[in-house]
């Protein structure tokens, strides 16, 4: 299974003490070491995940338990008119984000903030974060990385005026944090709180044709 790259320096970082540890003669103290580089690979996976949505699907961006599906919280939302979806990544889901629809990358805001648990409501507005705004076909869907009490940074790697495919890989959230999505009120929601869905394989709604 593939790493992302992302989890590198923390991989390596636990295992190679580990290493010198056990070959200088001392291989039970690198025990506790291997067995945080075995998480870090663990946590950074990146499965291969297969898209089979049609071009009106929008598509989980991240693995996890939905928070929220419906009205936005107060306070929340971007300005405008908007149906939202919330998704919590607890430590054990894969954290490498994909796009939720194919289309034009229209803005990319980043916002620093504070680190509330990715599960609490506030954190949504308040915790540091990653806005894409992607436009599909005239519709715009705006996904919105946020960080947890864990999770202390995001990596997004897109830009204003990508191209972007459905499903696409773009960013990782490092360790327990939150994915925000919304989209428009033409919409129809396909998910409801509590299930759990897959990133670039669950369709969480549909927008209108």
């Amino acid at each position: 299974m593939k790493i992302d790259r992302a989890g590198i320096p923390f991989i390596v970082g636990a295992l190679l003490p580990a290493g010198v540890l056990a070959v200088a003669g001392y291989p039970r103290w690198g025990v506790p070491l291997a067995i945080i580089g075995a998480f870090c690979a663990f946590f950074f996976r990146d499965p291969d995940r297969i898209t089979t949505a049609a071009g009106d699907a929008v598509v989980a961006p991240a693995d996890g338990r939905v928070l929220h599906a419906g009205i936005p919280e107060p306070g929340l939302a971007p300005a405008g008119q908007w149906q939202q979806i919330s998704i919590f990544l607890s430590l054990l889901d894969v954290h490498v984000n994909r796009a939720p629809v194919s289309g034009r990358v229209l803005d990319v805001r980043y916002s620093s903030g504070r680190f509330f648990p990715a599960y609490r409501q506030e954190s949504g507005r308040a915790n540091e974060h990653s806005e894409v705004w992607i436009d599909h076909g005239g519709q715009t869907i705006v996904c919105r990385q946020v960080v947890g009490i864990l999770a202390r940074r995001v990596v997004c790697r897109l830009v204003k005026g990508m191209d972007v495919g459905v499903g696409q890989r773009f960013g990782i959230m490092k360790f327990g944090s939150r994915m925000d999505v919304f989209v428009p009120l033409s919409a129809t929601l396909r998910v409801e709180r509590g299930e759990y869905v897959l990133g670039g394989e669950t369709i969480i709604a549909s927008l209108l044709s």
